[in-house]
């Protein structure tokens, strides 16, 4: 074996480690900043339950779901829901560093810049199982309850997260482009909102007028929603519609995932090199 050879094998797992390092330090320190304001957190810990509360109790009774309980279907929507408006999170996050200073402390610093982002993207996933945990057990409480195994009742939970994922980069974005926080919070609210709330979460999409039922069936929360509710052994009147996401809602939400996912990374690395440009 060469010297440079050697040296090559040397330095790339030392350059790795380097980086998982950063970004370990930078999480630990989202979440000691949180830790100090831990109402940063009510929006998965709170609403979760109030969601929940408010659309069984208040929805649950005039809303009929032909095959089972209001509640079974609604739960996964819930889930949905929560975690997608949560995601806003991550745009009001990197807004707030970039605007208070700590990014021009940080490249000050010998670091992987992109490691900040991925820290970002990590701390919002654990914001996010939180949420999860809250939403699934304050489902239970009102009588929840999944038909299907352990496993398949995970893979639900999981694809879930992985669109959450995919939606805190895309997020991740808008907090780059906008000037200011509140700028952030409001993009991020007029886009969270239609996507929230003009899908299958809450309501069969049958009833909608027809130009916004092909909207909600092809809306990527409808498809996740539809794919939980599935693998939930939950009701699911989504399998009626002809829309091929709504046939096909596990594919459909994967694919939703990995396409933000290879649009919104290398978008937000970009965005950040240019908002951080000397």
């Amino acid at each position: 074996m060469s010297v440079r050879t050697a040296a090559i094998q040397t330095v790339e797992p030392n350059w790795l480690i380097q980086k998982v390092r950063e970004i370990l330090v930078l999480v630990r320190r989202n979440l000691i900043h949180i830790l100090r304001e831990p109402m940063q957190l009510s929006d998965v810990t709170l609403q979760p339950i109030l969601f929940t509360f408010l659309f069984i109790f208040v929805f649950g009774s005039g809303i009929p779901i032909p095959g089972g309980s209001y509640t079974d279907f609604a739960l996964a929507g819930l889930l949905a829901m929560n975690l997608i408006t949560s995601s806003n999170g991550t745009a009001v996050g990197l807004s707030t560093d970039l605007n208070t200073g700590l990014i021009d402390r940080l490249r000050s610093l010998p670091m992987w810049r992109p490691s900040i982002l991925i820290a970002r993207s990590i701390t919002d996933l654990l914001s996010a199982l939180v949420c999860t945990a809250i939403v699934v057990a304050a489902g239970l409480v009102v009588g929840w309850r999944p038909t299907t195994g352990v496993l398949s009742v995970a893979a639900g939970l999981g694809l879930a997260l992985l669109f959450t994922y995919a939606i805190c980069w895309t997020f991740g974005c808008v907090g780059l482009v906008a000037r200011n926080i509140e700028a952030a919070m409001s993009i991020g609210f007029i886009v969270l909102f239609p996507m929230a709330f003009v899908s299958n979460a809450m309501v069969p999409t049958q009833g909608m007028p027809a130009w916004l039922r092909v909207i909600a069936d092809w809306n990527p929360v409808s498809a996740v929603t539809a794919a939980c509710r599935q693998l939930f052994g939950n009701p699911n009147p989504s399998a009626l519609v002809q829309d091929w996401p709504m046939q096909h809602p596990v594919v459909a939400a994967l694919l939703w995932s990995a396409a933000l996912l290879a649009v919104c990374v290398p978008l937000a690395v970009y965005l950040f090199r240019r908002r951080t440009a000397d």
